[in-house]
């Protein structure tokens, strides 16, 4: 189960998507994400749905490798959906005991279960293609103009950038422990669900211990190299905007035109 967990890593391949500017791909969620809010009909959600299709495609990252992510949220994706289902008010279409599904409820469950999906996987094509040390760079960049206002640019792209980085390395941590402590006989499979929870609670100590150390050892990793902040910092590899990167900003914003005109105005 914790395999399945894609968010936070790095899918190391050649492809389209793979060279394109951090920046652009930064952006590039903003703005899907921005457009799944935006859209009112399941016309808008085909065209986020064709559009995210083809950048998969352009990826090169397997889809069952995209798609194994959304194991790990179906609790929370069934918990909203039958939230949506029974708790919108509208017309009634089954009825039984205390509860009603409402053609209303229907279509909000339905637009939510696909927002949600698009979404995580929206947001893990962008880690997959994206390097840690690129996507640090990336939101630096795009947050640059926060930097007037007295933001802490750098510190938050590289905390963000480091979190997203520990994810894939805690989660092969816990693997570990886990197996180690089923050799020792634990069992976490079996059970009620207090009892499986009460059984996580040996997996939690020694996992904040190592995460710990990890986070020790980073700091003083980046101490003995005279880390003081972004103040005066000169990047190895600048970013720099290419043609591919100016032709996937206009398709990004023929994207955006197109799926308000069709999942709000037109329909």
């Amino acid at each position: 189960m914790l395999r399945d967990i894609t968010l936070g890593q790095y899918y190391r391949t050649d492809s389209v998507i793979h060279r394109l500017d951090p920046r652009v791909k930064l952006v590039a969620t903003f703005i899907f994400i921005i457009s799944l809010f935006v859209v009112k009909n399941f016309w808008g959600y085909l065209i986020a749905g064709v559009f995210l299709a083809v950048c998969i495609k352009l990826s090169n990252v397997p889809p069952k490798f995209i798609f194994k992510g959304m194991k790990t949220i179906f609790f929370l994706l069934l918990l909203t959906m039958v939230f949506n289902l029974f708790l919108t008010p509208g017309t009634a279409l089954v009825s039984f005991w205390k509860f009603t599904i409402t053609y209303e409820g229907l279509k909000m469950a339905s637009m939510m279960a696909i927002r949600l999906v698009f979404l995580i996987t929206g947001s893990s094509i962008m880690t997959l293609t994206t390097t840690p040390n690129n996507l640090t760079d990336g939101m630096e960049s795009v947050l640059g103009p926060l930097k007037k206002i007295r933001v802490p640019v750098h510190e938050i792209s590289m905390m963000m950038s480091i979190a997203l980085r520990f994810i894939p390395i805690l989660l092969e941590e816990t693997d570990k422990i886990m197996k180690a402590q089923m050799a020792r006989g634990a069992d976490f499979e079996s059970g009620s669900l207090i009892k499986r929870a009460k059984s996580l609670v040996p997996l939690l100590v020694p996992l904040f211990i190592s995460a710990f150390r990890r986070a020790m050892d980073l700091a003083m990793a980046m101490e003995a190299r005279c880390y003081r902040g972004g103040e005066g910092r000169t990047k190895m590899k600048p970013l720099i905007y290419q043609k591919r990167d100016r032709i996937a900003y206009g398709v990004l914003y023929t994207y955006l035109i197109v799926a308000i005109a069709v999942g709000r105005i037109l329909f």
